[in-house]
Order: structure tokens, then sequence, then C-alpha cells
């Protein structure tokens, strides 16, 4: 058996053909009926279950705390809270509190007829993604861009610095205890911060102290990643408009078999183009792999060459371009990614509700799960645990994409699945 059947005959409970396709009653092939017709029944690879069910705000990131505590986030337009905690199986509540997620000011404001988010730096104003690190912090990222005007014609504020920052949170006390913010030649007025990972090793920087891997997915401006060291606070740019990091024209994704373009209301038909999206780091932390959400390519780099601050080093940029790696199609659009403690990089494939696996040893995808409920699979967190969380908020429906409808149906979920081989959270970028 070649290296791809081991891994499906390892991984999946059913038979294996010698082409390597799972075939069983919880497989995409099976057969049915009296003739034994071949039909795709949705759905391979461990059970899954639902965990939690959204009726009031639709999700973006999440999070597992060591203790199973579940922690979500949701872009600020009209909702009351940008930063939540499940608190049974139907509803959330805000975290730590309301009041920090109540900024006094309002969540932006107007400068010569400009709009700008608030810059706020004790207050939430519009949280994108969530992390637990092994040390039990919870992190947020605030884009410092709320969607405002929803009713009518729905805008992203340009970011004021202070608003867009970097937050943690001390899940024994519920208090702040770090903030970051960021200089107007690291983070832009049109940037966007999408996702965040960490090396808190203290070889990872001179300081000691960590470092923070953040994705810029700006769609007006330059997608990049920003790293900050945790320790000092300085932060810097690398990749700024690389090749890899840039949107793909003239993508036609589909979801759930429908054709997808996108349509804005009261303008022509588009293209649905988002750049530079997710992000995840290898086992030991010597690489990291991303990709735009509307490329079918996977990259990756080594941070070494990220971890560089170019003013220190004046070809810091240059290395970091030179040393990019296509890692070639993986098999569709992803939208995020996740990663566990055997090195396994989780691709969130929304195309095909599904889930698929980066295997750097065998140098493909795999594939790991996949089900009718997978509509968007917008962010992904493993646990410690030992299963994998997902938010599924039925993204392509929403009304920015769709002529204004909303499309959507509640609620929306958290599924889980669990891991193969007894893998868990990774506690080795620590």
């Amino acid at each position: 058996m070649h290296g791809l059947t081991l891994f499906l005959s390892a991984f999946f409970p059913c038979i294996v053909t010698s082409q390597g396709f799972p075939v069983d009653i919880n497989s995409t092939f099976i057969a049915a009926g009296p003739y034994n017709v071949r039909v795709d029944a949705g759905t391979y690879g461990p059970l899954i279950e639902e965990v939690h069910y959204y009726y009031d705000q639709w999700p973006i990131g999440i999070a597992v705390s060591q203790t199973g505590r579940i922690f979500a986030c949701y872009t600020r337009g009209t909702y009351n809270y940008t930063l939540g905690e499940v608190v049974n199986l139907t509803a959330e509540t805000a975290y730590p509190n309301l009041d920090l997620n109540t900024p006094p000011g309002g969540l932006s404001t107007e400068i010569n007829g400009v709009p700008f988010g608030s810059n706020d730096q004790t207050h939430f104003i519009s949280v994108q993604a969530v992390f637990v690190t092994p040390d039990d912090t919870l992190w947020g990222l605030d884009t410092g861009r709320p969607t405002i005007n929803q009713s009518t014609s729905p805008v992203v504020p340009y970011a004021a610095p202070g608003g867009p920052k970097l937050i943690a949170v001390n899940l024994t006390t519920n208090s702040i205890t770090k903030t970051y913010t960021l200089p107007s030649d690291v983070h832009f007025p049109d940037s966007y911060m999408n996702d965040l990972r960490f090396d808190m090793r203290p070889n990872a920087t001179e300081s000691g102290g960590g470092i923070a891997y953040i994705v810029d997915s700006s769609d007006e401006g330059r997608t990049g990643f920003i790293m900050i060291d945790l320790a000092t606070g300085e932060s810097w740019r690398h990749l700024s408009q690389h090749p890899s990091t840039l949107r793909v024209s003239e993508d036609v994704p589909s979801y759930q078999g429908l054709p997808f373009y996108y349509r804005a209301k009261g303008k022509p038909l588009d293209f649905l183009q988002e750049g530079l999206d997710g992000e995840e780091l290898s086992l030991y932390g010597d690489v990291l792999y991303y990709s735009p959400l509307t490329s079918d390519y996977l990259y990756s780099i080594e941070t070494t060459y990220l971890r560089v601050n170019p003013k220190t080093d004046p070809l810091a940029f240059k290395r970091a371009f030179d040393n990019v790696k296509n890692l070639g199609q993986r098999g569709g659009n992803a939208n995020g990614f996740a990663g566990d403690s055997l090195g396994n990089v989780y691709m969130l494939m929304p195309e095909h509700n599904a889930i698929f696996i980066y295997n750097s040893t065998l140098h493909q995808t795999t594939p790991y799960v996949r089900d009718p409920r997978i509509i968007w699979p917008d962010s992904a967190n493993v646990g410690f645990d030992g299963y994998l969380y997902m938010n599924i908020n039925q993204l392509p429906y929403q009304p920015n994409w769709n002529d204004g409808v909303d499309g959507r149906v509640h609620p929306g979920l958290i599924l889980r699945a669990k891991l193969p081989d007894g893998a868990s959270k990774s506690t080795v970028l620590i």
C-alpha cells in the first residue's frame, strides 16, 4: 500500500480500495439501491457532533480553553457585543462583560466626512479572531473597523491608530492583562487584521517573550503579515503585497453545488475576491502555512525570515520575498487553518463542506471530515480535549454578498470532530 492508502486505512474505520479511496456507510463513495448505484453520501471521516447553536449573532472566530470554556467573536455591525462566551447550548453572553464591549465614544466617527473606526484602546470595537495559548490566556484580535450604515449602504470605516489591537485576557481573573497597539507604518488605515498565531518559546525572539503572527487581509490595501514581539511590543511587517498574499481575480467558487458570484447591493455583478486569509504554524514553529481565500494554492515560508525586524536589517524584506514556497494546489479554496500536536495542518474548505489536512510528510492534501452541516466553516480551533471545533455561519448567504438579502437560516453551529491518532492541542510552542 502506498503512503496515502496507509494514511486513509489508518484514519477511516472502513475498507480502502487499491486506489486509496475510503468506502463505507460514512463515506462519500458508497452504493445504494437494488442495482448498487454509486452515490455521493456527502459525508466521510469521524463522527460530527453538534456542540452549540447560535440564534442571536452570527459568529466568526472560536477558541476553546483548557477547562473547556468556549469563546466566540462577532465582527461588529449592529451586534450588542463583539466578544462572547458560550454559556449554554443555545446562548452566549458578552465577555468579560458588556462594558468592555461598549466603547463610550461609539464604534466610529467622521473626520472631514471620512468615516473612521474608534481609536479606543481600552474597549473592544470589532474582534475578528480569538486564540487560547497553552497558558490559558485568551487573545482577541480587534480590527478597529466595524461595519456601519448596515441598514442602507454598509461601510467599513478606516482604522484609527489605537483601535486596531491585540488584547490578552487572563481566564482566571477574566481581566485584560496586556494590550498591544500598532504604529501607522505597520497597520495602515485600510489594513484588516484577520487571524493570529503564537510562538511563546523564549528563543523565538531576542527578547525572549514570544512572538505573534498576524494576518493583514486588507481588500483595499496591502495584504501581508504583521509580527509583534510580545516582550517589547515592537511590531513590523513582511510580505506586503507579495503575490502569494493577493486575491485571485475572476475566481468562481461553488457552494452547495451553486456557482457563486459576488452581488453587492446597488453594484454590478462581480467576483468574490478575498486575499490572504488564514495561517498556521508547523509543529515546531519553523514554518508558517498560509493562503488567500480565493485561491486553490497553499504557500509556506520559514518563520526565521518573518522574525527579522526590517528596521534592523535592510535585506529583511528581500529575503522574505525570495523564500516563499508554493506548495501547489490543495483541492479548492480554503477559508482558514488549524494545527494539532501531531503537526497536521487542517484547512477549512467551504466549497466542499469539508476539512482537509495538508500532510507535510506526504506533500499532499488528505481528507479529514466532510458533512452537509459544514456550510462555510469560518474558523476552527483544536481543543485540549482532542477535538477540532469549528464555527459554521453560512457566510455565502449573508446580505452583503447577495443584493442585500439575508439568506442565512438560524441556528449557526459549533461542530466538533475527534482528531486522528490521539492528537490534541499542541503545547510545543510555549
